[in-house]
């Protein structure tokens, strides 16, 4: 063969391989690239569910002062009732109430049937 054919041979060679590390580096960006956009999808799927757990966790919390105040107001009315009962005058109105005592001074008046 002759001095220049054999120097195009090689230089189609060379470009055989520049062109096939070529594809081989575009593979690799592209494979690269597809990895990057499903873990981002996969990220934004997880923050969303995230964001819906919160919102829920958010009402939860929510609905339960709520419940807190309510106990909060149950627990006053409560010591308020005790305190009442330590008093004399709650022992009064359960006498009346309950047994039907009066005062001394005090008159009764029956509806007539």
């Amino acid at each position: 063969m002759s001095k220049t054919r054999r120097q195009q041979e090689t230089g189609r060679q060379q470009n055989r391989k520049k062109n096939s590390r070529l594809r081989h580096y575009k593979r690799s960006i592209l494979m690269i690239c597809m990895v990057l956009i499903f873990l981002s999808g996969a990220l934004a799927i997880g923050s969303m569910s995230l964001n819906a757990k919160n919102a829920e966790y958010k009402s939860q919390e929510e609905e339960l002062q709520a419940q807190i105040k309510e106990e909060e107001q149950r627990s006053e009315e409560i010591d308020e009732f005790e305190d009442y009962v330590k008093t004399d005058d709650y022992i009064k109105d359960t006498a009346e109430d309950k047994l039907g005592l009066v005062d001394p001074n005090e008159i009764i008046f029956k509806p007539s049937k």
